[in-house]
């Protein structure tokens, strides 16, 4: 850390958080990212919906944003942000922040925007994680075409599996729906699973069978083995939420079709959640943004910010003109 008070200190270097850093540098403020290094998007190969982008490796895009917000003089370090704190007003009235990492380092900053994003927590079956983001999917805009025309599964934990496996069948003519821990079809959704072909197999699953690094199959509890290349899992998406917490707000669950599919940190179109001067952006506030409506977000975000930096420059200047 070049300087101990920023105008800014954004808390997490993906895709919300450096668009934020773009947009705040671009402004001419003084920056600092703090990021722990451990994107969600991590274990996928590629970014897709992203125009101009398409394709892109995750890290190979981290690493563009990162270089054109250190362009504008965004500065960089890496680290986890344990807590953050408000500061004593000064006797100007200005508003101030403090964070702290894990390791004990600290930055000031007049203003905050966390974009820590969130975790996705998966169904307690063997072999789930180890296949994540490759052959183990949740977003059908994210990956359907990768695994078009392939056997597809889906794995029912709750409520949504229909819907998840109506969803699937657009990318593939061959779509199992394992009931697994989720609940009984109604008569309703067994027809429309029978008219769009969609095979349903009670009984829970396992485990993956994986040969040469590759996922091609379900191990259910009986024993029997059903040959898949692709299976469709409900994460339970929770917003890394810790630093907003600290500074006193609190995760509301978010509901989808009836089912709470996660947690999150609510603020208002532009990013202000209700502690002033945080801002938040990305997943940790939006569970289901893909990467570029989070980058969007943050510069949403980003130029709030810089708008109520000028509110409060503007009252100073008065301020100091009258005394």
């Amino acid at each position: 850390m070049k300087q101990q008070r920023y105008d800014v200190v954004i808390v997490g270097g993906g895709a919300a958080g450096l668009s934020g850093a773009l947009a705040l540098g671009r402004a001419r403020r003084s920056v600092l990212v703090i990021d722990a290094g451990e994107p969600r998007n991590a274990p996928a190969s590629h970014v897709h919906n992203y125009l101009g982008r398409e394709s892109t490796p995750p890290g190979e895009l981290l690493a563009i944003g990162r270089g054109e917000a250190a362009g504008y003089g965004a500065e960089f370090v890496q680290g986890r942000v344990a807590s953050a704190e408000r500061l004593p007003e000064s006797g100007t009235g200005e508003q101030g922040f403090r964070v702290v990492t894990e390791d004990g380092r600290s930055a000031e900053a007049r203003r905050l925007l966390v974009t820590t994003g969130l975790v996705d927590e998966l169904p307690p079956v063997p072999g789930l994680p180890a296949r994540w983001g490759r052959e183990v999917l949740h977003c059908p805009y994210c990956h359907g075409h990768e695994v078009a025309d392939r056997p597809i599964g889906v794995l029912a934990t709750g409520s949504l599996a229909v819907h998840q496996a109506l969803m699937w069948r657009q990318w593939s003519d061959d779509v199992t729906l394992f009931l697994h821990t989720g609940p009984e079809p109604t008569e309703e959704e067994y027809e429309q699973l029978a008219a769009r072909g969609v095979a349903v197999v009670d009984g829970e699953v396992a485990g993956l069978e994986v040969a040469d690094d590759r996922f091609t199959g379900v191990t259910l509890a009986s024993g029997r083995v059903v040959p898949r290349e692709a299976l469709v899992v409900q994460a339970r998406f929770t917003a890394r939420s810790a630093v907003l917490e600290s500074l006193g707000l609190e995760p509301v669950a978010q509901e989808m079709g009836g089912a709470v599919i996660g947690s999150y940190i609510p603020t208002d179109s532009t990013g202000a959640t209700e502690v002033p001067g945080v801002w938040a952006a990305g997943n940790v506030t939006r569970l289901t943004e893909q990467v570029i409506g989070a980058a969007a977000a943050g510069l949403m975000a980003g130029g709030a910010v810089n708008g109520d930096l000028i509110t409060e420059d503007t009252r100073l200047a008065v301020a100091a003109r009258r005394a």
